[in-house]
């Protein structure tokens, strides 16, 4: 009878403890972020905001801050989302909204929704903070705005003149902006900011991609953690049944 009731709480003990550990994996995999994480200086980017709902209500409107240094040049429509910006007395951008529009009913539990925008990065090496605040459809507001270590962090982009750095920028849609080789002076300086002008937007747009679903993650390391997940899931819920299959039988002696 004392074995039974040992083995009783020790599973409940355990059932407990990986349903809390599933349940803070599905947090912790659940932040607004903005990709890429590093990119070149000067480069005219595209990025991918994603925003997961985390709650059991659906997502109805993002906003995004506009890091200082940053210039914001343009969004890629989407269907079913309505897009607005705000500017300051300079007319530069200063936020982007995306708000449900239409028949839409917004990021349900379980989906994400990814948005693509185009900007130039600073000038000069710097970490930019993507302040972002999610709208759920009862009023709730989750503000993406704390540090790394804070629950809901901000997403940061290393600007930076590394190669590595470029790499990544063409891969999403930047442009090298080194100048000409062989250009010195004042001579390179121009030919640089010309190529800027000309050439950088063409190229970004060019690369964008396609918004998609909501409910389709190509995210290796998302799909990884979500088979995880689920492993653990199944875990926890076979050891719940046995707690109570070993309950019901000491109640029953």
């Amino acid at each position: 009878m004392k074995k039974t009731s040992w083995i009783s709480k020790l599973t409940s003990t355990i059932a407990t403890g990986t349903a809390a550990f599933m349940l803070f994996a599905g947090f912790a995999s659940a932040h607004v972020t903005v990709s890429p994480s590093v990119a070149q200086t000067s480069a005219w980017q595209t990025y991918t905001i994603k925003i997961p709902s985390e709650k059991e209500l659906p997502t109805t409107k993002i906003t995004m801050k506009i890091p200082e240094g940053v210039a914001f040049k343009q969004y890629q429509p989407l269907a079913g989302w309505k897009i607005t910006t705000e500017k300051n007395d300079s007319n530069e951008v200063t936020s982007i909204t995306w708000e449900i529009d239409g028949d839409n009913e917004g990021i349900i539990a379980g989906q994400f929704q990814q948005f693509n925008f185009v900007v130039q990065n600073p000038k000069a090496e710097a970490e930019v903070a993507w302040d972002a605040f999610q709208y759920y459809s009862d009023g709730s507001i989750v503000e993406w705005t704390g540090q790394p270590s804070d629950a809901n962090p901000h997403s940061i982009t290393t600007i930076s003149e590394d190669p590595a750095a470029a790499d990544n920028a063409a891969s999403g849609g930047g442009h090298d902006s080194a100048g000409t080789e062989g250009a010195t002076g004042d001579n390179a300086a121009t030919d640089d900011s010309k190529a800027n002008d000309d050439t950088t937007l063409g190229d970004a747009l060019n690369d964008t991609v396609t918004g998609e679903p909501n409910n389709t993650d190509t995210d290796p390391g998302t799909l990884k953690l979500q088979q995880a997940t689920l492993i653990v899931s199944i875990l926890a819920l076979i050891l719940s049944f046995l707690g109570i299959a070993l309950a019901t039988r000491r109640k029953k002696r």
